[in-house]
């Protein structure tokens, strides 16, 4: 490695991403009456902000703690963040988890996985029995997505570093076009190929550690918001 301590930060998106078997969507399927999804097609369709979505789709959720903690329990993270996990903390790169979704799916999540990471989400409010309510802490009036929690901000607060976002939804996509590169799958990378936007497609952290590493050793540099091969660059 070119050093032993990178100035970078990597932002990484929780449901679909850190989680690819998308924790919000589980629950609701399991303990949510079935018109969350006409709220979510509401969303998708853009008649809706996912502020009012999640909000709604919460109100819908019947589940008591213990439910909702065994069905979150019961999921994985990605097999391949650990490696990608190491080499950060190898290098000396920071990571933080900034998710549209609830708090508290993350916690039972990391702690399941003996994971310690900084986390940004919208925060869960159990409201006795089996109810549930969302609150959004850091919403911010702005917010070009009018996302329950703005990703943007927390990349203002390392104007210095070189950012990387790993995402895979409309959530990010705001963030997305802020960062100096991004690792994308699903509708953010659909999103930013229909909008000729600089992005890598990666499956899953895997792609990103091979990346990652390439670009530590100094196999590619960054180049116009893209990890691009030393010999390309030269051309």
């Amino acid at each position: 490695m070119h050093s032993s301590h990178v100035n970078a930060h990597v932002f990484i998106d929780f449901d679909g991403t850190l989680a690819p078997g998308d924790p919000t969507d589980t629950l609701l399927d399991r303990f949510a009456d079935r018109s969350w999804l006409e709220l979510e097609a509401e969303f998708k369709a853009g008649r809706m902000t996912s502020r009012e979505c999640m909000s709604r789709q919460i109100g819908l959720l019947r589940a008591t703690p213990e439910d909702y903690d065994a069905l979150v329990g019961s999921m994985t993270i990605d097999p391949h963040f650990p490696e990608f996990a190491a080499l950060c903390e190898q290098a000396g790169i920071a990571m933080t988890i900034v998710s549209d979704g609830p708090d508290r799916s993350i916690e039972v999540l990391l702690r399941k996985c003996g994971l310690d990471l900084p986390y940004y989400a919208n925060r869960l409010e159990w409201q006795g029995g089996n109810r549930w309510q969302l609150k959004f802490p850091h919403a911010r009036t702005d917010c070009a997505v009018v996302a329950g929690n703005c990703k943007c901000q927390f990349a203002e607060a390392f104007p210095a570093a070189t950012q990387i976002m790993i995402g895979d939804g409309r959530s990010d996509f705001c963030i997305a076009r802020r960062v100096d590169v991004v690792l994308a799958k699903g509708m953010l990378a659909r999103h930013f190929d229909a909008n000729g936007l600089a992005h890598h497609v990666i499956r899953d952290f895997r792609d990103a550690t091979r990346l990652l590493k390439r670009w530590l050793t100094g196999a590619v540099v960054l180049s116009d918001g893209r990890f691009i091969d030393r010999r390309t660059a030269a051309a």
